[in-house]
This record gives structure tokens, C-alpha cells and sequence, in this order.
């Protein structure tokens, strides 16, 4: 290992977690990705987180195997569940119950290994004010939590949760990362994308994408079938 500065990021292979990949890297981090095959339904995501990392140049990507679909309860992972095409009030039902916490559980202790300090992770407060995992409160809480519960954060070698999107509104996230060089192209964010990664422009995650371009003037690489 290097002395480079480390860090864990969450890499889903969607916009925001690209553009966080992108952000880590500018700010001089040796970045190390990590993706959850967890029985999604959007599987093509993990190919685009894929496609993210070699293209950002990551020193290592790593998919964790989890069984999220065993317990269901969204939209998500039970195909029983419509994905809806219009917004919703409240909690959605694409929520993931726990996911979040499992993903930063598991990204925590890669960091440890690693001897990384920093976990980037690229939730939106702005945009998924509907998720309860994505709130400012949340990320503080488990970075509390994971200095509490680790030999580095007992032993004074804190960590800290990044979520550097955390109230950046959609447009402002694409502009930053086209000027940080991310390939857009290359990312997936539909809930339901097919194989080939083409998206339904119907979902909520669609519209806040196709919503967040079209504010930012700039054009939307996004296919769809």
C-alpha cells in the first residue's frame, strides 16, 4: 500500500455514486469501490458500477454478495411489487429496508482493513427526502456509531462518513461531475433497467435523472428501451 490517502466508496453504478467516485479522486483519495449484488432487480447496475470504476481508474472494485430479496418488503428486490411511475407521498415503496446501513456496515469494514479513514457515499437529501437512510441525521449517526464500534475509532483513528451530494440538487450534481470528467454514458440509475441497461424513463429515479440534465443544459446520455 501507499501513503496515498484511502478511502471506501459506495459505488451503486449510478449518477450520484459515479459523480462521488469522481469527487473523491479530485480531492487526491486512492479509491477503493464497493457494490452490493443484494437481488436487486436492476442488476444492470452492477455492470455500470463496473464500467465506472475502470473508467475513474479505481485501485480496486469489489461486489459483496448479500441476500436483501430474503427478506423483500420493496420494490426493489420483490418483483411482486410495482415499481411505481409517478411520485409518491412519503416513504416509497422502493425503499430497501436497512440497506443503507448494511452497505455502510460492510463498506466500514473494508475501511478498516485498508487502514482507510473516509466512506463516500452519494445520498441526496433533496432528492430522496423520501428515504429515510439519506438524511444528514442518519449519515452522523452511523459515523458515530462506527467510531464506537471499531478497534482504529476505539483506539482514537476515527472515521468519517462523506456524503459530499448530501444538498446538492440533481443539476448541480451533473455539472460537477462533467467537470470532473465522468462519463454519464457509462451509468445506470433506472429501477428497473433491462440487460442492456436501458432505462424506462418512467420511474422516479428517471425523472429525477432526465429532470436533473435538463436543468443543468446539458444533454442526457441516457438510453432507453
Amino acid at each position: 500500500m501507499t501513503d496515498q490517502k484511502r478511502a471506501v466508496i459506495l459505488l451503486s453504478g449510478g449518477l450520484d455514486s459515479a459523480t462521488v467516485v469522481a469527487m473523491a479522486r479530485a480531492e487526491g483519495y486512492s479509491c477503493y469501490t464497493m457494490s452490493f449484488d443484494y437481488g436487486q432487480r436492476h442488476r444492470a447496475e452492477l455492470d455500470a458500477a463496473a464500467r465506472v470504476a475502470r473508467d475513474l481508474g479505481v485501485v480496486e472494485h469489489k461486489v459483496i454478495g448479500l441476500n436483501l430479496n430474503g427478506i423483500g418488503g420493496s420494490a426493489l428486490t420483490d418483483s411482486s411489487i410495482d415499481v411505481p411511475q409517478a411520485p409518491s407521498e412519503g416513504i416509497p415503496v422502493t425503499y430497501v429496508p436497512a440497506r443503507n446501513t448494511v452497505f455502510l456496515s460492510l463498506a466500514l469494514g473494508w475501511a478498516e482493513v485498508l487502514n482507510a479513514r473516509d466512506i463516500f457515499i452519494g445520498v441526496n437529501a433533496l432528492d430522496y427526502a423520501g428515504y429515510p437512510d439519506c438524511r444528514p441525521e442518519y449519515i452522523e449517526s452511523f459515523e458515530r456509531m462506527a467510531n464506537l464500534a471499531t478497534k482504529a475509532g476505539v483506539e482514537g483513528q476515527g472515521f468519517r462518513i462523506q456524503a459530499p451530494l448530501q444538498n446538492r440538487s440533481k443539476a448541480d450534481i451533473v455539472k460537477a461531475g462533467v467537470g470532473l470528467g465522468v462519463d454519464y454514458s457509462l451509468t445506470v440509475s433506472c429501477y428497473q433497467a433491462d440487460n442492456d441497461g436501458r432505462a424506462c424513463g418512467k420511474c422516479d429515479s428517471c425523472r429525477l435523472r432526465a429532470e436533473g440534465f435538463q436543468a443543468a443544459g446539458i444533454m442526457d446520455p441516457t438510453r432507453y428501451f
